[in-house]
């Protein structure tokens, strides 16, 4: 992996990333779009983890701390890149900031349907708490 390169996105990073986002990302979000992504990289810059490889856009995770809990979202992995270590050294990076930051716990939003993803997530030591459930409001629309 010494030709991956991970680093924090910048605003003129967004419109690649929400490109990214519609082809290896599973699933939608409000958010997903220029003014969203914009907030995210204005009020946390370090959140937004970009993996890189020949200045080539392979991997993306959301390393979001809010001063209480860790939060991982957006992991996500080029289709014809994936099994070759990329979602590994992005939660690795994710999980050092978070330790940098005082963090003790990483809670990661997968979605249900997504299975790959659920042995993704199993293989990097992280487990299903099935007695928790996401509640949602849109503020919006």
């Amino acid at each position: 992996m010494s030709d991956l390169h991970i680093r924090c996105a910048a605003l003129s990073d967004i419109d690649t990333v929400l490109r990214f986002w519609r082809e290896a990302a599973e699933g939608t979000s409000i958010s997903d779009d220029h003014d969203g992504v914009a907030r995210l990289i204005t009020r946390d810059p370090e959140a937004l983890l970009l993996a890189e490889r020949d200045g080539l856009l392979m991997g993306t995770v959301i390393a979001g701390f809010d001063g209480w809990r860790c939060s991982a979202y957006r992991l996500a992995v080029h289709p014809g890149h994936r099994r070759q270590g990329i979602a590994t050294a992005l939660l690795e990076a994710a999980e050092e900031r978070f330790a940098a930051l005082g963090g003790r716990r990483v809670d990661a939003m997968v979605l249900e349907s997504n299975k790959q993803a659920h042995h993704t997530w199993a293989a990097a030591g992280y487990r299903r708490e099935d007695h928790w459930r996401r509640w949602v409001k849109p503020l919006t629309g």
